[in-house]
């Protein structure tokens, strides 16, 4: 839309579009392509639908957006990790997050450290065909994150500044201090104090955030441009004493020379994060549980502490740097060879320190204790390809050679100790004499992992009718023994551009393409060194022998060699094989836009640390391919978009998407492998879900509750019918996987007001509410401590009664929320008299989790505790005194100048 002023009328011209959404340039791998050119699955997401509000990361930015992604917070805490998840899960260990690259840097983890402002687009990568070139790490799907660079004209100067308010979203329903004594008169002994103390009020409070980002970008012509951007984000948790402070800056420049044969691209970010964290188990814990007639300064007489002392024993400071960097120069040797150089640098260190201070009225805390730990991460990177550019008449190719290296090092160390003077001084600030009663422990470790890789690739056009892609790469790890050292990734994809056809002349039709992929890609999900042997020093056991025969004691024997890894050179690569049927299209003018997929997803050559069947064995576990076992997933894609005409004052876009996920574990000789398991006082160690041949990875496998008996005890039901209650009278009761995943997004604009609204949700899922499990039972009340109604449910339940894992904790975990909503109105600079000085004035106003529809009873049914995790295999699905989640409402402004 272009606006004319004079003297006497103001006239707006509207410029209806062209078909242009398959004609878009979008990011594939080692490189870009159009996008009717493109063969695999890739979803692109813009700035402009972005989630809004407080964002951490940039998998926050397309929550609910991409069909077939499902990301989901471990917590509310800020800079709490996130769980990314495309297309199901093809692993039993924790590598199930997709591989993120940055400016074409393939990063080893989540890129949480990047300022979301300075993000250009966002691509997901889904099939086999589109992610096949990164081989080894591709097997869960690939997030491409390009940043900002500057534009032909005159320079810019951009700033933008916010601020948040965040509450409590959702209090958890336990009793009022009069309730509270009702109850307990009902089961036990009330210890009554007199007050009344809401204690999730007290423990959490009204969050004040702050973000200011100023960036100033331009380009002199085609042959240099340039962005660099400074940002400052202070977020305060919800919960007394956490807060996350963040520094980040950025600088990418573009130069070319040589008639712009010779292209340098250089880019370099810097973040330094502040993290300060409280005890968030046992935060949570106290406001669900503490007596409610506790006033917050009740002081007691006994040795006792006040929950408020107690909290404020505990702190926790992590400090981190972060600096990314890389140099990419190309030159066009002759007309359409290219060659391009990627030189990479990824450093982090982080140091952390954890402490409780001491106290006289804590036996636990006397002396206090004090931890501390840091830890180095540094990633190298060299990248070489070569392309080529054929165009005969009808036919129209680009081949594709490289070569990768990728060099990984982590190094940490850790102390920790114990007994401090109670002289009001920080243990971290204080000198510790180690004794043999509280002796100071230290830890350290290093590991190196290398990655080479050779890859190439095919892309041929026919007359922009028929499409053919080909890749290949071949990856070798230092991961691996010598014998499966390398695995080989190839895929095939095919596309037909429908509507290119002379005989197609459908006036509705502006874009139609049908495609489809075959392809492989690989998972690394092991440890470094568990290929080669490793031994330790042991006189334990049978570990040593006397062989001086004056040895009065076991100290005089020497010390044995003992075997903790055995050498296993024939460990071989996890591989996904993937299939994926779609259909893009345009219709009515640009007015409506849509993508539709059918995918099955394959992994086999499961790696697993499991136990010998063999008693006698020189290692208690050992590593191997699980035979015949397979992960599969499979499911529908669907993403819709209708704009409105342009040209009206009033303007609209409603967009969906809707994805299904059916997932399933195939031959596992295993009867359940443990994913999540409880833990506390009489659960640790019970089997919450796992897998289980036949069911969804995540299956919650227990016994089924019926009731309490006339003893007051738990009944569960008689599977199997032998008249006994075991363990082989457990079953599966539900998944922790959701098997639907959705999402709306709705833009209304009228002149220069705007209104963006974002709705994503789950369903076919449950959570198993570990907390009620631990805290919400009769035993509990009676002791007077606080609970929800759960714990009187049963009039005739014993307070002795057992806290076991079943189907009495297992919950819906369906949910709908309102994840982001913005309002915002662009102001004319020249009505308040600013038009030489200011381009563009935005005020947002902006509120996130504004509500949210769900049955279940925990603060959030978007949770995961990661604690629950057994032996490296991730768990899914169990809340246990998870950090709550915030609802924010945010106020913005917007200059450009």
């Amino acid at each position: 839309q272009v606006q004319l002023s004079d003297s006497r009328s103001t006239y707006r011209i509207a410029l209806e579009p062209a078909s242009e959404f398959l004609d878009e340039v979008t990011v594939v791998a080692y490189g870009e392509q159009r996008r009717s050119d493109v063969t695999g699955s890739i979803a692109s997401v813009e700035p402009e639908d972005f989630n809004q509000g407080v964002v951490e990361d940039p998998t926050q930015l397309i929550q609910g957006v991409v069909a077939g992604v499902n990301v989901t917070s471990a917590s509310g805490e800020p800079g709490a990790e996130r769980d990314v998840i495309i297309r199901g899960i093809g692993s039993l260990r924790s590598g199930t997050s997709p591989l993120f690259v940055v400016d074409g840097f393939a990063l080893d983890n989540l890129p949480s450290f990047i300022n979301p402002e300075d993000i250009e687009s966002i691509e997901v990568l889904k099939d086999a065909s589109a992610t096949a070139l990164y081989g080894a790490r591709a097997a869960n799907g690939v997030v491409v994150i390009t940043t900002k660079r500057g534009e032909v004209g005159a320079t810019r100067m951009s700033l933008s500044t916010t601020t948040s308010l965040s509450t409590l979203a959702n209090k958890v329903d336990v009793f009022s201090a009069d309730a509270f004594r009702e109850a307990v008169d009902r089961v036990g002994n009330l210890e009554d104090f007199g007050e009344s103390t809401d204690w999730q009020d007290e423990f959490t409070r009204t969050a004040i955030s702050n973000n200011i980002d100023f960036s100033l970008s331009g380009a002199s012509s085609e042959s240099f441009n340039y962005f660099a951007s400074l940002g400052v984000q202070t977020q305060e948790g919800i919960l007394n004493g956490s807060n996350l402070d963040r520094y980040s800056g950025r600088l990418n420049m573009t130069q070319s020379a040589l008639s712009d044969r010779l292209t340098v691209n250089y880019r370099i970010s810097a973040v330094h994060t502040e993290r300060v964290r409280t005890d968030n188990g046992g935060v949570v814990n106290d406001m669900l549980t503490l007596n409610p007639t506790i006033s917050p300064s009740t002081e007691f007489e006994e040795a006792r502490l006040n929950p408020v002392e107690r909290f404020d024993l505990f702190s926790s400071e992590t400090v981190s740097n972060r600096i990314l960097a890389n140099f990419n120069p190309s030159i066009e040797i002759v007309d359409n060879l290219t060659y391009e150089l990627n030189l990479g640098a990824d450093y982090a260190e982080a140091d952390r320190t954890t402490q409780s201070a001491p106290s006289p009225l804590s036996d636990d805390e006397q002396g206090g204790s004090l931890s501390t730990s840091n830890r180095e991460n540094t990633d190298l990177l060299l990248e070489n390809t070569l392309s080529y550019q054929l165009d005969i008449g009808f036919h129209s190719a680009t081949l594709l050679s490289g070569y990768s290296y990728q060099e990984f090092r982590s190094e940490g160390r850790s102390t920790r100790e114990e007994g401090f003077s109670n002289n009001g001084i920080d243990p971290r600030y204080q000198d510790n004499i180690s004794t043999n009663i509280n002796p100071i422990e230290t830890d350290g470790f290093a590991e190196e992992n290398k990655l080479q890789s050779f890859f190439g690739r095919v892309n041929y056009s026919y007359d922009s009718r028929y499409l053919l892609t080909a890749t290949m790469r071949a990856d070798g790890s230092s991961k691996f023994g010598g014998n499966n050292k390398y695995g080989y990734f190839p895929s095939f994809a095919v596309g037909w551009n429908v509507t290119n056809e002379r005989f197609v002349n459908l006036s509705f039709l502006d874009n139609l393409k049908l495609r489809a992929s075959w392809g492989q890609t690989g998972n690394q999900a092991i440890p470094n060194k568990i290929t080669k042997q490793s031994f330790t020093e042991s006189r334990g056991g049978n570990d040593t022998y006397p062989l001086d025969g004056n040895a009065a004691s076991r100290e005089d024997y020497p010390f044995g060699t003992v075997f903790t890894r055995l050498a296993n050179p024939d460990i071989q690569w996890e591989v996904s094989t993937q299939i994926d049927v779609g259909v893009d299209f345009e219709m009515f003018n640009a007015r409506l836009v849509g993508t539709f997929d059918y995918y099955n997803k394959v992994s086999d050559n499961i790696l697993l640390e499991t136990i010998p069947a063999d008693p006698v064995q020189p290692t208690s576990t050992f590593w191997t391919n699980v035979p015949e076992m397979e992960i599969r997933n499979s499911g529908i894609e669907l993403s819709l978009e209708h704009r409105s005409s342009p040209a009206a004052a009033f303007r609209y876009s409603i967009g969906g998407n809707i994805s299904t996920v059916n997932n399933e574990v195939v031959d596992s000789p295993f009867s359940v492998l443990t994913t999540g398991s409880a833990s506390g006082a009489g659960q640790t160690g019970a089997t919450i879900n796992g897998y289980i041949n036949g069911e969804p990875i995540g299956a919650f496998y227990m016994l089924e509750f019926d009731g309490i008996g006339e003893d007051g005890l738990n009944e569960f039901v008689d599977r199997n019918g032998d008249g006994e209650i075991l363990e082989d009278d457990r079953f599966v009761a539900g998944s922790a996987l959701p098997s639907l995943l959705f999402g709306i997004q709705l833009n209304l604009n009228y002149k220069s007001l705007g209104l963006g609204l974002n709705f994503n949700g789950a369903a076919g899922h449950d959570i198993y509410n570990h907390t009620a499990m631990s805290a919400f039972n009769r035993g509990n009340l009676a002791g007077s401590n606080n609970t929800t109604d759960r714990a009187t449910e049963f009039s005739n339940e014993d307070n002795g009664n057992s806290n076991t894992v079943s189907t009495r904790y297992l919950e819906d975990g369906d949910y709908l929320r309102l994840n982001s909503a913005t309002l915002s109105y662009d102001v004319n600079p020249g009505l308040i008299g600013l038009n030489e000085t200011i381009r563009a004035l935005r005020l947002t106003l902006s509120g996130q989790n504004l509500f949210l529809i769900t049955g279940y009873s925990g603060f959030d049914p978007e949770v995961n505790t990661q604690d629950a995790d057994t032996n490296g295999i991730q768990s899914f699905g169990v809340d246990r005194f998870t950090y709550p989640s915030a609802r924010t409402v945010q106020v913005g402004l917007n200059l450009t100048f």
